[in-house]
């Protein structure tokens, strides 16, 4: 894109917005699907909504074969709405009511428990409906240090999710839900938030579960869910070593091939990525306001907010690179700041860029946007910007730019 069809899309969606490349995310989603069904033919992807619920971006996953994996009514109810098959949907998370947990199993959607309360969800519905053959899974908490050391992120000690094996809490949920006849424990979920996405954690991982499956739900077991959090393909300029898509399914397929050798039917393997299929497939562009210099620095204001980029307001600067409106005026190279427009001194976008200054009417595009930012973007300062649609060389708006009658709705702001 020149600066020319930059500018003409921002006359048409305003001077900042995000552009989500299509066809960056069929090949994301099919390098992953190729490297597990490669290695073990009885997998699914299960995308994590969470990391990005774009409607559009739901449903062109949705047609390329992944499930919904959820884990809010919220997002459940998203996924009824672009038409997802509720059989199709795999509804974890902490918090669920007893209306949350009817409906999903109603509507025989994959549901993992997370907590011992819901086990009196299950069994009131499954007593209300004696007919009915009422399928559970569990999601279990185990220790996965490395030698001792946390693996998990922020080097927490212990997962605060799912039902722990090591006090017996598994043992007595297993207990409690064999009470009822008309329910069949068929699966087990095992996702854990690590620092570094390492293959021996996926190795652990998948060996606990495989484990726990055989020693105690083995004649009803239909799926295996190692949870999500792979690293997806960094870009070059992160200069950062890590496991490939192959990789991850060469650690956890090799278990899977060898913990279920003999059996007539393995069961399913479920994978639930979500940064590792959208990071990359998003830019934000944002048009320069102005460049000014502060004392001995420069700093250069465009039309967006760190919460547009990296939300999590981390001092890592993303892949970018500068369209220029007159690409060859002043060669000379300055070390400047871009920041943004709220009222936050910490609002910085990137930090100590060495290039030629940008210019005002220049547009600087912020690759890697994917993950986390169109979902925890706040409604704060200024409205929402627009989402593009790029497939191929057709562009099409899939989210406008919000107005006031959007960002102060209504229907819920009492004026």
């Amino acid at each position: 894109m020149d600066h020319d069809g930059i500018h003409q899309l921002a006359n048409e969606h305003g001077s900042s917005f995000y552009v989500l490349n299509v066809n960056k995310l069929r090949e994301n989603y099919r390098k992953i699907d190729t490297a597990f069904k490669s290695r073990y033919e009885n997998f699914i992807i299960g995308y994590s909504y969470k990391t990005n619920y774009l409607p559009y971006l739901c449903k062109e996953l949705s047609n390329l074969g992944a499930y919904a994996e959820v884990v809010s009514r919220l997002e459940y109810d998203l996924a009824i709405r672009i038409g997802e098959d509720p059989m199709r949907i795999i509804f974890n998370g902490p918090l669920k009511t007893m209306d949350d947990i009817t409906y999903a199993l109603n509507n025989k959607s994959i549901i993992n428990i997370d907590s011992l309360y819901e086990i009196d969800f299950v069994k009131e519905f499954a007593l209300s409906n004696p007919d009915i053959e009422v399928s559970i899974g569990l999601r279990v908490n185990f220790d996965i240090s490395q030698n001792g050391v946390s693996a998990l992120q922020e080097g927490y000690k212990l997962s605060r999710f799912g039902i722990c094996v090591n006090n017996g809490n598994l043992k007595h949920a297993l207990t409690e839900l064999r009470t009822i006849k008309n329910i069949r424990i068929v699966g087990l979920h095992g996702h854990f938030s690590t620092k570094n996405r390492s293959l021996e954690s996926y190795k652990i991982i998948t060996q606990n579960l495989c484990m726990l499956a055989k020693e105690n739900i083995l004649d009803s077991l239909e799926y295996i869910d190692v949870g999500g959090g792979i690293y997806g393909e960094l870009p070059e300029s992160y200069n950062t070593n890590v496991p490939t898509f192959d990789d991850y399914a060469e650690t956890i397929c090799g278990i899977m091939n060898k913990e279920f050798d003999g059996l007539e039917k393995k069961p399913l393997l479920i994978l639930e990525p979500g940064v590792a299929m959208v990071a990359n497939v998003f830019l934000f562009i944002a048009e320069v306001i102005e460049s000014k210099k502060i004392r001995d620095e420069y700093f250069v204001l465009v039309d967006g907010s760190v919460h547009n980029v990296k939300p999590t307001m981390h001092k890592n600067n993303l892949p970018m690179r500068i369209v220029r409106k007159n690409p060859d005026i002043d060669t000379v190279k300055q070390s400047f700041n871009i920041v943004g427009y709220t009222c936050m001194e910490k609002d910085y976008l990137a930090f100590e860029i060495k290039d030629r200054l940008p210019m005002k009417d220049d547009y600087i595009f912020f690759e890697n946007v994917g993950a986390y930012t169109i979902v925890f973007n706040p409604p704060f300062i200024k409205e929402r910007p627009g989402i593009v649609a790029m497939n191929h060389t057709e562009f099409t708006t899939v989210r406008r730019k919000e107005t006031i009658k959007q960002f102060f709705n209504e229907e819920i702001y009492i004026f």
